[in-house]
């Protein structure tokens, strides 16, 4: 469930950060000669920060993007007295980068801010329902060093002695305080040999000889067993809306492409990208 192509996940996610945002109060934070440096300008440089930098605190985080943009203003400014802005290969980079902003522009309104919650509710519920059935048990153990130690400890259930005493008095791992009890769990999360064990005792029955592992010798008390509930809605909903954003990207460019022909030149990039359609295709 909610397995996301990872060449378009990480395009959505990018298109997402670079939003930015417009101060209302748009008003000038510095100036560098003759030229003002905006909110909107700071706002900007922040939210393009370097990762490493944008884990930053609020005010750090301020100075080290007013100061990237301080530097861009007194380059820019050098580049521009140069004549650079007519250099063929400035030229064509702003055409790209404008292309790029008119495509993120375009992905805002069309999939960003399109999704809607009952969208998303709706394709979580198609997940939930496709999603295999799993059981699910609640476990308590009691986990000693040697073989006789757990065997000692059955005779003792045998008897009649309570589990959760046992598990207090005798056991060596840390949830001893906790009777031994390991909560819910499904297939796979145990090791190998514990989770056997566990997983073929009936609801109220322990193991009726060790159980070896890596750890030490086990004796098991499977105390429920229930089918596992979905992960909540709530722990999931911004992965679901990730799905729901990569559909609607794909279909905005499926339906670009019906629009306008795509003919790549070149022999091997044509069937490296007819290949990477197919894969995107079959997720």
């Amino acid at each position: 469930m909610l397995r996301l192509n990872k060449f378009v996940l990480a395009a959505c996610v990018s298109l997402i950060a670079f939003q930015g945002v417009v101060a209302a109060d748009d008003a000038v934070v510095a100036k560098v000669g003759s030229l003002e440096i905006k909110q909107s300008e700071l706002d900007l440089a922040i939210a393009n920060l370097d990762p490493q930098l944008a884990q930053l605190p609020d005010e750090q985080k301020k100075v080290a993007a007013l100061s990237g943009a301080i530097d861009v203003k007194l380059l820019a400014a050098n580049a521009e007295a140069a004549g650079l802005k007519d250099d063929p290969d400035y030229q064509r980079r702003m055409a790209y980068i404008a292309e790029r902003e008119l495509h993120n522009a375009f992905f805002k309104k069309n999939v960003v801010d399109a999704v809607t919650t009952e969208e998303v509710k709706a394709r979580y519920d198609k997940e939930v329902a496709a999603l295999p059935k799993q059981e699910e048990i609640r476990a308590r153990h009691i986990l000693v060093k040697t073989e006789e130690e757990a065997k000692a400890i059955i005779a003792e259930l045998d008897a009649g002695k309570s589990f959760v005493d046992l598990a207090k008095e005798k056991s060596t791992d840390p949830n001893k305080s906790e009777g031994g009890d390991l909560g819910y769990f499904t297939k796979g999360r145990m090791v190998p040999e514990f989770e056997e064990a566990a997983f073929a005792l009936e609801k109220g029955a322990y193991t009726k000889t060790p159980v070896k592992t890596q750890f030490g010798f086990h004796v098991i008390l499977l105390e429920d067993k229930r089918e596992a509930a979905p992960p909540a809605f709530e722990a999931v909903e911004q992965q679901v809306r990730q799905l729901v954003m990569r559909d609607k990207y794909l279909a905005l460019i499926e339906k670009a492409k019906t629009e306008q022909k795509v003919e790549i030149v070149d022999e091997t990039l044509r069937k490296g990208y007819e290949e990477a359609n197919k894969q995107e295709q079959q997720q």
